[in-house]
């Protein structure tokens, strides 16, 4: 996960600063990005797949709410949005995820 955004760019996108507007969705269940290396972040892709543009860095600790998780080649991704700025929607990998 190396190359990840940097921690001022996901606070400037938490703060309202950018990012996509979440479309009516029931987002549920909350889980925590956890296995993150420690110099990297999890990458918030505008789709499910590595080919997607990256909207954010995501450090360990950072609550998400899932909607829904497909497949896509050996990778299951996740279509999330953010505990704290639900607006912010994105696509993570699931290997990254643990259910509170």
């Amino acid at each position: 996960m190396r190359g990840a955004l940097p921690l001022t760019l996901l606070f400037g996108v938490l703060a309202g600063c950018g990012g996509p507007v979440a479309e009516a969705v029931d987002f549920r269940e909350r889980f925590e990005v956890y296995g993150v290396e420690e110099d990297d972040m999890l990458k918030l892709r505008g789709g499910p797949g590595i080919g997607f543009d990256v909207y954010a860095g995501l450090p360990n600790g950072t609550i998400l709410r899932v909607d829904s998780c497909q497949q896509t080649g050996g990778t299951r991704w996740c279509k999330v949005a953010l505990d704290r700025a639900p607006g912010l929607t994105g696509h993570v990998s699931a290997a990254y995820l643990r259910e509170l």
